[in-house]
Order: structure tokens, then C-alpha cells, then sequence
């Protein structure tokens, strides 16, 4: 219920592959530990660059959170991933402001579903993600629910984000208080 009521207060500015690049390096810089000394990152250089190119040619896309204001807004948070026809494997997430990720995430899973996504693959079940509602599923379903995923989605990312504002504006409504309906 918080969550629904952050992103109703639109907190934050959304954004997709608006800077791919930059939300991929904040999800490869260390993170404080339990004990504060920083934890290390499995997205070296060379992986970055990997996702870099798969952005390039359109199957790699980040949900951006930005604050601040105009002209002096600041990547605060986001959620990066790839995607495969009606599939998407979310690789890694940031957040520099409370919240910030889980209103990246609550974003992309609902901008994905107006696409036309089937699948979304979060690999690792985490205590943070089964919060936001993952659920570890069988290998016998999650093949069964790959090969549903085979075709194209109906829009793009950028798309169903365009549609929502589009929405949104028509109905004199506000992006944000759609996606928190879902």
C-alpha cells in the first residue's frame, strides 16, 4: 500500500532508456554492507559494455527514477534489463532515494504487461524481491512459460510509456495514479 501510495504522489519523474548507460554503472557501483565496508558488483566493465550494445540494438532497456528540478533533475534510481520477444530477464537495480528502485520495478512490470509481456525473469528470488510479490516458480513452468513468450510485444517500452501519459493526459489523470491502479 505505500508503494501504490508513492507512486500515486509521483514522487518521482519516469523515465525509459533515458540514460541506459548511467543507470547500469549505479547498479555496478558497491553498495554499503551490513557492516558498512562496501559489497562488490558482478557488472565489471566488459559487462557493461555487453549490455551497452544489446541497448544499442534494442534489447536491452532501463526504467528510470528521476528528482529534482527541471533542467536539474538526477538519476536517483532505476531497474535495467533484456529483453527477448514477450520476455524479460531484469538483470539489476539501484536506488539513491528511498523507494526509488521498488517505484523503477513497480514501473517496468506495468509498462511490460501494457506491452504485451508474458514473462518477467527476475533470476535470483531475494527476501527485497519476494516483498514486491516474485515468486519462485518450477523449471517445468517457467519453460512452459518461455515458450509462451515466443513473438512480438505489442508496443516497446518507450511505447507503453508513451500510451500511459497518453492516457493519463486524456483523462485528466496522472500517470503515476494509472500504474498504481494495476
Amino acid at each position: 500500500r505505500s508503494l501504490a501510495r508513492t507512486i500515486r504522489r509521483e514522487v518521482f519523474t519516469i523515465r525509459v532508456d533515458s540514460d541506459f548507460a548511467a543507470t547500469v554503472l549505479e547498479c555496478a557501483a558497491p553498495r554499503p554492507g551490513k557492516d558498512g565496508d562496501g559489497e562488490g558488483t558482478w557488472i565489471s566493465g566488459r559487462i557493461a559494455a555487453s549490455y551497452q550494445r544489446l541497448h544499442e540494438v534494442g534489447h536491452a532497456h532501463s526504467v528510470e527514477c528521476w528528482q529534482g528540478p527541471e533542467g536539474e533533475e538526477e538519476l536517483v534510481g532505476g531497474v535495467y534489463g533484456v529483453a527477448f520477444d514477450r520476455g524479460f530477464c531484469g538483470e539489476s537495480m539501484f536506488s539513491r532515494r528511498r523507494d526509488a528502485s521498488k517505484v523503477a520495478l513497480a514501473w517496468l512490470l506495468a509498462l511490460l504487461e501494457r506491452a504485451g509481456c508474458v514473462l518477467f525473469d527476475c533470476q535470483f528470488m531475494t527476501g527485497h524481491l519476494a516483498s514486491l510479490g516474485a515468486i519462485p516458480i518450477p523449471q517445468s513452468e517457467y519453460l512452459e512459460r518461455l515458450h509462451a513468450a515466443h513473438g512480438p510485444q505489442r508496443l516497446s517500452l518507450p511505447q507503453a510509456l508513451a500510451e500511459v501519459q497518453a492516457e493519463a493526459a486524456q483523462s485528466s489523470s496522472s500517470p503515476g495514479k494509472l500504474i498504481a491502479q494495476l
